[in-house]
């Protein structure tokens, strides 16, 4: 089945997956010399780095995401198509998506990574992923929700259940929304939830290493911790969670915690593409590539991102980190990479340079590490908010994240919190109550 792309005679560059790294080669492309193909399940790219802001009500989800085909409105040659990606016939250059095959000239895989359960089904099946604005928004519900039935509920047990948090995962996106959710505890329940007593409403945050960020300094790890704390949260360290069956969570040590929510952040593994062989992929799903992003023993065929792992870069044998700078860095040698392949000039090797890392744990708290700097506080907050500000595309959503924040530090409020969901007519109470008392006698 075709997917109608325009003829050209230049080359097609075919990218699948418009996260960081597919957004960034397509704008850096050389429309020119290529034409260029973006797939991808969704019709906008989204900003991870904030998604647990949409989760915890701080922002609304168009603020973070902006729609391919009006970032790339003026670019020629530049065509994008809505569809999943299936699989790659490498014999005959086709990339399989669900709404047809494309003819590559170079195909580019970018679909980066989804949330790893480690084989776990029944965590899979009842915890939270953080991972998508859907995931987000679908998070986003069950914690509000969850508080408006703690408020109805008779029973202690089950309000506690329903009050109780539990993250599980150490990094940064488990000590962010730890702490978005203590300021949440802190700021806003008070004030929505006057009859609510807010030490009820406990956060758990659950880890598996011996200390928070790993990826980050023992001195990073140290404030994010005492930050934390001190802002009401429960921290585990060196736990491991072994089951949750939606309404108990059970830990390594036989420890059992009751609790109607369980957000897991705990690591990450990259998506797969059907019709390479096995030795193509690495650790974690990882695709192995060259030096050049190129897999090995498929030329013509590139991965970036979470999506592929490089050990040709002499600093970090065993593959570089999975995160939003390694992908874009990759992205923009590839760029030009494929344009001296064209002009048969000699390509470059990829050095990933590490820009620093950041983590924000709440108001006027953040760590960062840029270089040998490393420090936390209000400087490294105000920081990590200028370099968010700065990545989201389009200045209506920079300017809309600006107002929200600034609503939120002067406030002290979060404005968004809408539960949506779909309309479910309610069986009237009195109708409800004779079905069961119908059911309760009825004797076969």
């Amino acid at each position: 089945m075709s997917i109608n792309l325009p003829q050209s005679t230049l080359p097609r560059v075919v990218i699948a997956g418009g996260g960081f790294a597919g957004l960034k080669l397509a704008q850096d492309l050389d429309a020119r010399l290529f034409q260029i193909v973006l797939i991808d399940h969704h019709n906008y790219h989204q900003f991870p780095p904030l998604i647990y802001q949409v989760a915890s009500s701080g922002l609304e989800p168009s603020s973070i995401a902006f729609p391919f085909r009006a970032a790339f409105r003026r670019k020629k040659n530049f065509v994008f198509r809505l569809a999943n990606v299936i699989g790659v016939a490498p014999e005959r250059k086709r990339l399989l998506t669900s709404v047809g095959e494309v003819e590559y000239d170079y195909l580019v895989l970018a679909c980066g990574g989804t949330t790893n359960f480690f084989g776990n089904e029944q965590i899979a099946r009842h915890s939270l992923p953080m991972k998508t604005l859907y995931e987000s928004m679908n998070l986003r519900n069950v914690l509000l929700q969850n508080i408006e039935k703690a408020l109805v509920s008779d029973s202690p047990e089950a309000r506690e259940a329903l009050l109780t948090v539990a993250i599980v995962g150490g990094g940064p996106s488990g000590v962010e929304i730890a702490g978005a959710l203590a300021e949440m505890k802190r700021y806003v329940l008070p004030k929505d939830y006057p009859y609510l007593e807010t030490e009820q409403f406990k956060i758990h945050l659950i880890d598996a290493s011996p200390r928070l960020l790993m990826a980050m300094s023992e001195k990073s790890s140290a404030t994010a911790t005492k930050g934390l704390e001190d802002m009401g949260v429960e921290i585990h360290h060196q736990t491991m969670v072994t089951d949750y069956d939606g309404k108990t969570l059970t830990l390594g040590d036989g420890t059992k915690m009751n609790t109607r929510t369980v957000i897991w952040v705990s690591g990450i593994v990259a998506n797969t593409v059907e019709g390479l062989s096995p030795e193509a992929m690495g650790r974690g799903k990882r695709l192995l590539v060259d030096g050049r992003n190129e897999l090995l023993g498929y030329p013509g065929i590139f991965a970036l991102g979470d999506q592929c792992l490089m050990t040709a870069d002499p600093a970090y044998p065993q593959g570089h980190p999975q995160m939003a700078q390694v992908a874009i860095q990759q992205a923009v040698l590839l760029a030009k990479n494929l344009k001296a392949r064209e002009d048969g000039r000699e390509e470059k090797t990829f050095h990933y340079r590490d820009l620093g890392s950041m983590a924000t744990i709440g108001r006027n708290r953040a760590v960062a590490e840029i270089g040998k700097a490393k420090w936390g506080g209000f400087t490294a907050w105000l920081l990590w908010l200028v370099v968010h500000l700065r990545s989201i595309l389009s200045v209506r959503n920079k300017v809309i994240v600006l107002l929200n924040w600034v609503w939120n530090y002067v406030t002290y409020d979060r404005s968004l919190r809408l539960i949506l969901k779909r309309h479910v007519p309610v069986e009237p109470y009195e109708a409800r109550r004779e079905r069961l008392e119908n059911r309760d006698t009825h004797v076969d």
